[in-house]
């Protein structure tokens, strides 16, 4: 399907975007790769390392209407991975995360249907899913506005994607663990019951290609995914790197959930199990409003949220093998100076 085909990534010089190139690149899929972000610095070193003349790049913003609407001129497919997503800054600047988040994605969409892309995919976060924080309420408002639009547009399909935490990404805790114990630091540890989701960068690039293939105009597709507990996860990396550092509880920090939520008990009452995957499909009531206040569904009372404290648990053995295939630790914890490094 992506034959001849043109692809853009927003946010594309990131861990994400990086993932998606590994993937099709050198491959006969898209005949042009666009790369679409606001760092000029980050897309002359991908430049420069990549010397490919399938990428091409674009610098501008998703909040400017105008220059996202030149990157999408003459594209098939989008991934829109750019997003403000670090928590605490999404907490002390919210309108910010709003601007970008939200306000952003409606730019992107309204570029893509006057463009007529065939579809697009908006990245999402477990976070979205009850969130207690901006950066979670940005994106939960995010998937609503892509929901929205989807049910109104005739030449694009707009779908969504959920995950948790990837591995190894910008801001993630494991770069920040492996970094503390390869200087001798004590490993500080928010809560060692805390849980979370745990897939790699390829997993979400499965994701967001399964969404590509199956999804429906406001669809939400899950990825099923093992979690575990940062406590499990603190030890495990500390026996991958034979250290005995000492371990240190500093407590839940503003906007932390215990744990996250990948589908609530609404959407899992309704979600469809494709296997690896959950698919959402979109809510597409109208304005009646007695399908909000008088007509209930009994049902959803008996079903359980899908998160991090009741899917599987991995447990330090498992953390192990599954760190042991990232990138990241085969080159800082095993030395193979051949496993593929993404950018932050």
């Amino acid at each position: 399907m992506f034959k001849d085909k043109v692809l853009l990534i927003t946010g594309g010089t990131g861990s994400f975007g990086s993932a998606v190139l590994n993937r099709f690149l050198y491959t006969d899929h898209f005949k042009e790769i666009r790369i679409f972000s606001r760092d000029e610095k980050k897309q002359d070193d991908m430049r420069t390392q990549l010397k490919n003349d399938k990428l091409k790049f674009y610098i501008g913003d998703v909040r400017d209407f105008h220059s996202i609407n030149d990157a999408t001129k003459g594209v098939d497919y989008i991934f829109h991975a750019a997003a403000l997503k670090q928590v605490p800054s999404c907490e002390f600047f919210p309108i910010e995360a709003t601007r970008t988040n939200v306000f952003g994605t409606q730019n992107l969409i309204d570029a893509a249907a006057a463009n007529k892309v065939k579809k697009v995919i908006c990245l999402s976060t477990d976070k979205a899913a009850y969130p207690i924080n901006a950066m979670g309420i940005s994106k939960a408002l995010m998937e609503k506005v892509a929901i929205a639009a989807s049910r109104n547009l005739t030449d694009t399909t707009v779908c969504l994607t959920r995950y948790g935490n990837v591995m190894a990404s910008r801001g993630s805790v494991i770069p920040l663990f492996l970094k503390q114990i390869q200087s001798g630091q004590p490993v500080t540890i928010t809560d060692p019951n805390m849980t979370r989701f745990l897939m790699s960068l390829d997993d979400a690039v499965d994701l967001v290609l399964f969404a590509f293939e199956h999804g429906n105009p406001g669809d939400l597709f899950v990825n099923k995914a093992p979690a575990g507990t940062i406590g499990d996860l603190a030890q495990a990396l500390k026996e991958l790197c034979k250290a005995e550092n000492d371990v240190k509880i500093i407590g839940t920090r503003h906007g932390e959930k215990l744990y996250e939520t990948l589908c609530t008990r609404e959407e899992m009452q309704k979600a469809e199990d494709m296997g690896e995957f959950y698919r959402v499909p979109a809510d597409n009531r109208d304005l009646n409003y007695a399908q909000y206040f008088s007509e209930g569904e009994a049902s959803i009372a008996s079903v359980a949220d899908y998160h991090s404290h009741n899917t599987i648990q991995l447990g330090v053995e498992g953390m192990k093998e599954l760190l042991s295939n990232l990138p990241l630790i085969r080159k800082e914890v095993f030395g193979d100076l051949n496993a593929i490094q993404y950018p932050d």
